[in-house]
């Protein structure tokens, strides 16, 4: 049997006095933040001040609301999702393309980068639909000898001058954005692969760029946020886009302001979708670097309602 050890009257939490009182509970209170307050103020009083301005000036907004889904309002919105979304996949094949001829060893292909890199981000994107959109005045034929002859004109379309200003332009950014990405590896992830007898081209494709895309993710995504609002430029090249098809609407019917609204919505609209969706793809490439994910803005609302409900409950 085994014998039981009496140890005594349980201990109880004694204060510090000799009556044994137990401590008094902590009162936090809170620090009041009286700035946070009067900018609160402040910023919604400039907010009601704007929309009191715009609610009296000479809009009338009810023109806004039935042109937004207007057809060609809608074929300028699908034209400018294309012309973005082909901008951008060019800019970054070019981007990749001239990021790793910037990183070469050899200083002819290394020389050829950076000129590009200079050229196209030394000169006004602007500037560059004008050139292109002008080319048939410097050459009549597009001669390629066996493979391709045409006449300038006919290949100098309005989607083929957005497709090369913004694309070209696109890809010099694109190259200091991902050579910045591959820096980011250690150089150590390179001489592994090289000692498992892979090749340089092995070594990008399979080491390097899946990790450089945790870098590369998030200014690319800027950049294509950025592509849907300057697109409105090729409109100076005949191209009908958002801004052009919202432009045209206004100056027929005598609403252009109203029609600027209408194209304003509809970019905030874009911008809004494509930024979820870039929140979406980062999230993503973040796995391998952070121990937990961040919540999406679904999970940050879920968790917010259930400490309201248990809050009542606790009530």
């Amino acid at each position: 049997m085994t014998d039981k050890i009496d140890k005594g009257p349980a201990a109880t939490p004694a204060g510090p006095g000799a009556s044994g009182n137990p401590y008094e509970a902590i009162k936090a209170i809170p620090v009041r933040h009286y700035g946070r307050w009067i900018s609160a103020v402040a910023v919604a009083l400039i907010l009601t001040w704007l929309v009191y301005a715009f609610s009296q000036g000479k809009i009338i907004w009810g023109t806004v609301g039935d042109k937004l889904f207007d057809p060609a309002v809608l074929s300028g919105l699908g034209n400018t999702i294309i012309i973005s979304i082909s901008a951008m996949a060019l800019g970054l094949a070019l981007g990749i393309l001239f990021a790793v001829m910037r990183l070469s060893k050899n200083p002819v292909t290394s020389f050829v980068s950076w000129l590009y890199i200079w050229f196209f981000r030394g000169t006004p994107v602007y500037v560059q639909l004008l050139v292109w959109f002008s080319l048939p005045l410097i050459f009549q034929y597009i001669n390629l000898g066996p493979i391709y002859k045409n006449e300038t004109v006919d290949v100098m379309t309005p989607f083929m001058v957005a497709l090369l200003g913004l694309g070209l332009n696109e890809g010099a950014y694109m190259a200091e954005i991902v050579r910045a990405g591959i820096q980011s590896v250690d150089e150590g992830q390179t001489e592994a692969s090289h000692a498992l007898g892979m090749t340089q081209t092995q070594t990008m494709r399979r080491v390097i760029l899946p990790q450089a895309m945790r870098v590369i993710i998030p200014p690319t995504g800027n950049e294509f946020i950025n592509m849907l609002k300057t697109s409105s430029l090729v409109s100076a090249v005949q191209y009908t886009e958002l801004l052009r098809a919202s432009s045209n609407i206004g100056s027929t019917a005598g609403a252009v302001i109203e029609m600027y609204f209408v194209a304003s919505i509809w970019y905030l609209a874009l911008t809004s979708v494509f930024s979820v969706g870039q929140y979406y793809l980062e999230r993503r490439y973040a796995r391998g670097s952070l121990r937990s994910l961040p919540p999406t803005p679904f999970e940050r609302l879920k968790a917010n309602l259930n400490m309201f409900r248990r809050t009542e409950v606790a009530k």
